[in-house]
């Protein structure tokens, strides 16, 4: 037991409290409290008797660092209470900071905490100190002052996203900043970027609508409800499929399944990452944070080895006067920039792509599961959707892209999904780039910054009744889109880190909203109440849920639509 007391002691209550710099200044302004605690410490270390001083018993001398790692914690946070500099917060707990007080939902903790401190305070997580920030002072720091609070956190966890290099992940640095640019203009091309393309995109999403709703049909008829989650994550991942690799998947494909499996857990166990960054020690003994923590470097492992055999593929059969597909376009594009810079030979287009292709897929699969479920659970706004599609398109032809400034309440209805559900409650964690300030507060430089969306999308003072599901609220008197009221919602972040993905993932939700609306019927089975829980990570996914889907009519205009498929495409059966 005394061995055991002492190794605690030796390597972890005494590191912690003289190895942590916080402390320093502490010690130094309230060195009277502090002799006063060593001298109660010494006097209990050494059991004090009338017949002299003898050693205190192991348990006596653990309870007395305990007292003097909590009485330390408490006295820095008094006097950063008392301070007009750093941002207030909640009292932490040592060791592990306000981790427990988080619980299953960190967006509606920090949300309640505005109320009492305001929309910038700090936490303690671990012996990290985070300052997160809500409300109105998210646009001021990433867009008003961008480039100091566009840094990225030297997080244990990102290194193993895509072997560390990483573009969403990684911290703003020169090639960093030409390495998004080229990122995003590679994007557009791909999607928005000219006539062509945007055709080509849409046949893309149209024809992977198509085989969604024959899924949707054919499990109908076999279960009469199902779940659509697997279909929805598969049809979704074959669009960015068509887009990255040039190819699509049958919905049976071993590997492909396998694969966008794992991008829908690596956003469940993502939060066991973040644990272990402000927690490391956490990583050295068996626990369930550890395990989890194991499946997130494995995920990350298999899908980077994905992603790493298309890119081989590609180099082997590329040709860089025909650009077949947005993998070739990063393959031309950073190859040479890298060279022109006189960097190593490390790859930065698996990552890149690795990048796009798992973060679009999880955005767009996960909203659609929230626009089904929406849907079912408010059977008139179903209608009126359809009414909307119904008299700008008729029963002619299928949606188009060139449909959506004529289909306000479409784009109102997506508006309301992303506000209401706010499914990416909280960015990637940010980190200051320099010593800086905001509200008034002083932040120094390498501080830990949470962006809580949430709150911006959920503040009552900016959104009349933010819990009520209203379309409405986003159309102006004469029935259009208030584009004012819609650049308030906040689901792609801002500023330097901005979503380079956002006009892709609103163009396929277009299409694919206005395309179910057209095209059939979405109902709840009336034996099962539909409720709009979630459950957190990256993302907030809703719990799982069961629909029956009918046609309306038929599919002969969505067959004859895509009865021509893209020739840059191909499908592995």
């Amino acid at each position: 037991m005394r061995e055991n007391t002492r190794y605690l002691i030796m390597h972890f209550f005494l590191p912690h409290l003289i190895g942590v710099s916080y402390f320093k200044p502490l010690i130094c302004k309230h060195m009277h409290l502090t002799m006063i605690l060593c001298l109660a410490c010494s006097m209990s270390i050494m059991d004090v008797t009338v017949e002299g001083v003898s050693p205190a018993t192991p348990r006596a001398l653990l309870v007395t660092c305990m007292t003097l790692l909590v009485s330390l914690h408490l006295f820095r946070w008094l006097c950063r209470q008392r301070s007009h500099s750093w941002p207030p917060g909640p009292l932490a707990w040592p060791v592990i900071g306000n981790a427990p007080q988080l619980g299953n939902a960190p967006h509606l903790y920090f949300t309640r905490m505005v109320k009492k401190y305001g929309d910038v305070f700090q936490i303690k997580l671990g012996s990290r100190t985070v300052v997160v920030l809500n409300g109105g002072s998210i646009k001021q720091a990433l867009v008003k002052q961008g480039s100091h609070f566009s840094g990225r956190p030297d997080f244990t966890s990102f290194q193993y996203i895509s072997n560390g290099n990483s573009m969403a992940f990684g911290n703003s640095t020169g090639w960093w900043k030409m390495h998004r640019k080229v990122a995003q203009s590679t994007v557009r091309m791909f999607s928005t970027g000219n006539p062509q393309t945007k055709k080509t995109f849409e046949n893309h999403v149209l024809s992977e609508g198509k085989e969604l709703l024959r899924l949707f049909l054919r499990k109908t008829k076999e279960d009469k409800y199902f779940q659509p989650l697997t279909y929805v994550v598969v049809s979704t991942a074959n669009i960015m499929s068509a887009v990255c690799f040039g190819k699509r998947y049958s919905h049976e494909d071993e590997e492909f399944q396998q694969v966008v499996g794992r991008n829908d857990q690596f956003t469940k166990t993502v939060g066991a990452g973040s644990i272990v960054d402000v927690m490391p020690w956490l990583q050295y003994f068996p626990n369930p944070i550890k395990t989890i923590f194991e499946n997130f470097k494995k995920l990350n492992l298999e899908f980077s080895e994905f992603i790493r055999d298309k890119v081989v593929e590609h180099r082997k059969t590329i040709d860089s006067s025909t650009i077949r597909d947005m993998t070739d376009a990063f393959i031309v594009t950073l190859d040479q920039i890298r060279d022109k810079m006189g960097l190593s030979e490390k790859d930065y287009v698996s990552s890149t792509v690795g990048d796009v292709f798992g973060a679009s897929q999880d955005t767009l699969s996960t909203a659609l599961q929230w626009i089904i479920l929406i849907l079912v659970k408010y059977p008139e706004i179903q209608v009126r959707l359809q009414q909307e599609v119904d008299k700008v398109v008729d029963r002619s032809r299928v949606p188009a892209i060139e449909d959506q400034q004529q289909l306000p309440y479409v784009m109102s209805f997506i508006y309301e999904v992303m506000r209401f559900t706010s499914f990416v409650p909280l960015t990637i964690p940010h980190s200051t780039t320099t010593d800086t300030s905001i509200m008034g507060y002083t932040i120094p430089k390498n501080t830990v910054i949470f962006i809580n969306q949430w709150s911006v999308n959920h503040d009552p003072s900016n959104w009349s009744q933010p819990d009520i599901f209203d379309p409405e609220r986003f159309l102006d008197q004469s029935g259009m889109l208030n584009k004012d009221l819609t650049s308030n919602v906040l689901l792609f972040s801002l500023g330097k880190r901005r979503c380079i993905g956002e006009e892709l993932s609103k163009m396929q939700l277009f299409l694919l909203t206005a395309l179910i609306a057209h095209q059939c019927n979405i109902t709840a089975d009336p034996a099962v109440p539909v409720k709009l829980g979630y459950s957190y990570g990256l993302t907030l996914k809703p719990h799982p849920f069961s629909v029956a889907v009918s046609v309306r009519d038929d599919m002969k205009l969505l067959e004859a639509a895509t009865s021509q498929p893209s020739s840059d495409s191909q499908t592995k059966e």
